[in-house]
């Protein structure tokens, strides 16, 4: 049986208490999230999961951080490294997105060293085998997908991006209407770049009851991922997008009803106005299931900085509803992300995460703040640290700074303005 299945017949399942304990929520609330389908657990039955993540309704907006070699960077040990610092810098996540060397040897090594759920995308290793083997992407068969999917779910990987909309119909609506950056998705490209070379339709969505089969075997949740999601503001809530997210709402449906676990995938650039408008339109179209976002990029001028312009967009997104943001590191339109700038992708997202939890009124979410303030009251610096999302750089930058008095900052030094508020407030009247 399935998570989802156990759920429906409320049974809690050891993953379902470790969640339930973690959120401070009930097992009657997860238990019925999840039979809706608004709330998963990513846990592949091959995968002894150090420890399971709920991501979903009433929960904590949990933070993906996407790590993985390409053909010109391999380099295992690196990835290794990327994988121990996710789980130092609180990534909720992880997905491989390899495309060089020995993909599934990154798959293994980021496993082995990372405790949480491991995502996937096997549509970049069916394409790279098929290159190899081959000779070019359009000699990929529908089978080559289906033997790679199954192979992550042996190998234990709890969640699979497989873009199931990026449909013939779907295509006809962004030709028609016109875009300027086309198909940005990686995966999205691969399928439809094979689609069109040999006039068929995407296999993920023609042979989806294949795809149900393996999932539904290794309880592997299913991410549907955005292949026509906008790769610039211009293309943002175009017909291709919309389209293929009517078609995620559906598949999903027919998921559910196999027990199956489902997360939506949402859009890449979107301007500020519209990203509360495109989670109302997933939690719509697609029953309320878990929306797993990229960013949203609410500005395409800022390269180098992108963990900003994502964690403005990933704030609004998680207050208006979103349950899982994908980080995006000052990398996302350089190249492979260092060791650094992983930190920081990682930092930048949980600070948007936590923002949108203070609007969604998330269980403990003010009170960590609250208890930050008070620190800050008392002036009170190793609390502080304690507190911090990021308390190795408060740390460091407290030890830098050397303020004359130990209780203040180099900010206002002497005439700090909580000192001196609260040394007036003690004066006898």
């Amino acid at each position: 049986m399935t998570q989802l299945e156990f759920a429906r017949e409320g049974k809690v399942t050891p993953q379902i208490k470790k969640v339930a304990k973690e959120e401070g929520v009930s097992e009657k609330f997860i238990l019925e999230s999840m039979s809706k389908g608004e709330l998963v657990i990513p846990c592949n039955s091959k995968h002894n999961l150090l420890h399971p993540v709920g991501v979903g309704r009433g929960l904590r907006t949990k933070v993906n951080s996407n790590i993985g070699s390409s053909s010109d960077c391999i380099d295992y040990e690196l990835e290794r490294k990327k994988a121990i610092l996710s789980n130092k810098a609180g990534a909720d996540a992880i997905m491989d997105l390899s495309t060089g060397g020995d993909i599934s040897k990154f798959r293994h090594i980021i496993r082995e060293n990372f405790p949480g759920p491991l995502g996937t995308v096997p549509i970049y290793e069916a394409i790279i085998k098929t290159v190899q083997k081959k000779g070019g992407i359009t000699f990929m068969t529908p089978d080559d997908i289906f033997q790679a999917i199954e192979h992550h779910a042996q190998d234990g990987v709890d969640f699979v991006t497989v873009h199931c909309g990026v449909t013939r119909a779907a295509f006809d609506r962004l030709k028609y209407e016109g875009r300027i950056t086309d198909v940005v998705s990686r995966g999205g490209a691969f399928l439809l770049t094979w689609m069109l070379a040999n006039n068929r339709e995407n296999p993920l969505y023609e042979y989806f009851d294949r795809l149900l089969d393996i999932a539904y075997k290794y309880d592997l949740t299913l991410s549907l991922g955005d292949g026509f999601r906008p790769g610039s503001i211009a293309d943002s809530t175009d017909r291709a997008q919309i389209q293929e997210l009517i078609i995620l709402g559906e598949l999903k449906q027919r998921a559910n009803e196999r027990g199956v676990q489902v997360m939506i995938e949402g859009p890449g650039h979107i301007p500020l106005h519209e990203v509360k408008a495109n989670v109302i339109l997933e939690k719509k179209l697609c029953q309320g299931a878990p929306f797993y976002i990229l960013g949203p990029v609410v500005t395409d001028i800022a390269p180098g900085y992108d963990e900003i312009t994502s964690a403005i967009g990933g704030a609004i997104a998680s207050g208006a509803g979103a349950d899982f943001l994908c980080y995006v590191t000052p990398a996302e339109h350089i190249g492979l992300p260092t060791l650094d700038e992983v930190r920081r992708g990682i930092i930048a997202t949980r600070i948007a995460a936590h923002a949108g939890d203070l609007v969604k009124g998330v269980k403990g979410a003010r009170q960590w703040d609250l208890d930050m303030s008070i620190a800050r009251k008392k002036l009170d610096w190793e609390k502080q640290i304690e507190l911090a999302i990021d308390p190795e750089l408060l740390k460091k930058g407290r030890k830098e700074r050397k303020p004359e008095e130990p209780k203040v900052c180099t900010m206002c030094g002497k005439y700090c303005a909580i000192k001196l508020v609260d040394e007036a407030l003690k004066q006898p009247k």
